[in-house]
């Protein structure tokens, strides 16, 4: 009997990852700039500068889609041409034109020169497949399915998102996680429970978009520290460094006590020695940037996203008990004071606007998909919104099929539902609860189903999570990783999400009192009161 993994699918980028095309690529690029710019320096009179490959290829083009590295490339250059259409013949001179022409000196070079493979890659390949996990293939390139018959490993990828398909279905390219999260839900999976493998910086940084349990760099390039600051929870020079052991133990890791760490936040060092998974030069990334640098740096402006329930309160037997301490609500309102915090809950945003009732912050409510804040920022997730009659239509389903379970709570929060079995007092009503839920889960496809603490909750099955809504604000209010301390502090299973899109940008910390609790985050706080202990110790080093 094979043995039940933590995780469940791994997808692969191609070029650098499993196939030896990036020398091709990297080739055509400089034959068809090199031309271009011989063009503009004998016609415009410009100064010719080769286009090479760490500044140029590197930087503007591995890793994204054609004719957005041509786009880059040029604008590095103060070039802009019009972008054109993708039936532009490669002797135009418009954005499309040159990908174009690119592309027809990579089909050439690929047919004559083949498509070498990264021996390594394939043995991990096999033996993920031959322990039951799912193996995709996602890459930017229109040319993905080609080059895999060129090295006739097409039969190795149970799903391939491609360039084509990007182009067919409207992706966004990298750094967001699109491909990498199509790929996942193709093979029946989701980005929790799966691997990204990247060796470019912009993959590295869609798969933590994306939120994927583990974002696995290759640096091809002695460019550990570049993919480590994108995001990549593991540096690897080579596959051969890995084993599914060592992906599984990843998806079993426990966070550790904050208070353990730093039992005097102003005594948190800036440098942190490597860990390694084992004695092996495998560089991990969960508590400190790879740069080497502590991921809680005191002397930057600092950016709190906090759940509600279980983290600013205990959590209750109902949620209407849920009530904000005078004390927490008083240590939040002077951390909103000097810094900036959103409160990111499963709750309705009006319901949890009246329970903080502090003014001039960030409220996301409904696991983000309804946000609004001050300066008139606000946002409402079009694709949810579509299911509230479904939502509404389901409420109604539950309580009918659940009436008669004593200490059942159904919460009808407009974009979700949850059914609370804090109260059920009958073990035998377990059964029935979840299987009433499960078959509504699979009756309807636009639901998704989350399992919290004493609770089934029913959301829309889109692409979107408490930690796409930090994304948000961070971009409304254009908070960047690499300027600011972002914290986010939650207790349950939704806030998973956002720890994933957190970790190695931010610091990200469950509060919980279970020892031996599987998370995401970097650190564990033992109860919202451990919480208000933090906040006191951030106070103490602002107000300085």
């Amino acid at each position: 009997m094979k043995k039940k993994l933590a995780f469940a699918s791994a997808i692969f980028d191609l070029d650098g990852v499993v196939t030896k095309t990036a020398t091709i690529h990297a080739h055509s690029w400089k034959k068809v700039f090199d031309e271009y710019l011989r063009l503009r320096e004998k016609r415009d009179g410009e100064p010719f500068k080769e286009f090479t490959y760490q500044r140029d290829y590197l930087i503007y083009v591995d890793g994204k889609p054609r004719y957005k590295g041509v786009q880059n490339f040029l604008e590095s250059r103060n070039i802009h041409l019009p972008f054109g259409n993708s039936n532009d013949s490669p002797d135009q001179e418009t954005i499309c034109g040159i990908g174009n022409k690119k592309n027809k000196l990579f089909d050439k070079l690929l047919q004559k020169e083949g498509a070498e493979v990264f021996q390594s890659t394939i043995n991990l390949i096999k033996d993920l497949k031959n322990k039951g996990i799912k193996v995709g293939v996602a890459s930017s390139s229109k040319n993905c399915l080609a080059v895999l018959k060129s090295a006739h490993l097409e039969h190795l990828f149970e799903t391939r998102v491609d360039g084509n398909v990007s182009q067919k279905l409207n992706l966004k390219g990298k750094p967001e996680g699109d491909i990498f999260v199509t790929a996942a839900r193709y093979l029946n999976s989701h980005p929790e429970n799966s691997v990204v493998v990247e060796d470019a910086s912009s993959g590295v940084e869609a798969g933590r978009n994306g939120g994927f349990g583990l974002v696995l760099g290759v640096a091809r390039e002695n460019n550990e520290i570049e993919l480590a600051k994108h995001g990549a929870d593991i540096v690897v020079t080579d596959l051969s460094e890995i084993s599914v052991d060592l992906i599984n133990d990843w998806f079993l890791r426990k966070p550790k006590d904050f208070f353990l760490c730093y039992e005097d936040l102003k005594k948190a060092p800036e440098i942190f020695p490597r860990e390694h998974l084992n004695s092996k030069n495998i560089l991990i990334n969960p508590y400190y940037k790879r740069t080497g640098k502590s991921v809680i740096d005191i002397k930057k402006k600092m950016t709190f996203f906090l759940d509600y329930d279980g983290t600013l309160t205990p959590i209750v037997e109902s949620p209407e008990l849920a009530i904000l301490s005078p004390d927490m609500k008083k240590i939040v309102e002077d951390l909103a004071n000097i810094h900036t915090v959103a409160i990111v809950s499963g709750r309705m945003r009006e319901d949890v606007q009246n329970l903080v009732g502090i003014e001039g912050i960030f409220y996301a409510g409904s696991h983000g998909f309804d946000i609004e804040g001050p300066g008139g920022f606000s946002m409402i997730q079009q694709e949810a919104k579509k299911t509230i009659p479904l939502i509404s239509l389901i409420t109604n389903q539950l309580k009918e099929k659940l009436n008669n379970i004593d200490g059942v709570l159904i919460e009808e929060k407009k974009f979700s539902v949850a059914v609370h079995y804090r109260k059920v007092k009958k073990l035998t009503d377990l059964p029935l609860i979840e299987e009433v839920v499960n078959n509504i889960i699979q009756k309807y496809n636009e639901l998704r189903l989350l399992k919290g603490k004493k609770v089934f909750e029913i959301l829309p099955n889109i692409d979107w999570d408490k930690g796409k809504a930090v994304r948000w604000i961070m971009n409304v209010l254009d908070i960047t990783w690499k300027s600011t301390a972002v914290f986010y502090i939650g207790d349950d299973t939704t806030d998973e999400y956002a720890f994933r899109n957190i970790i190695t940008r931010g610091t990200a910390i469950i509060v919980s009192d279970e020892l031996s609790k599987t998370s995401a985050s970097d650190f564990q706080l033992k109860s919202p009161e451990k919480v208000k202990d933090f906040f006191e110790q951030v106070l103490a080093i602002s107000k300085k």
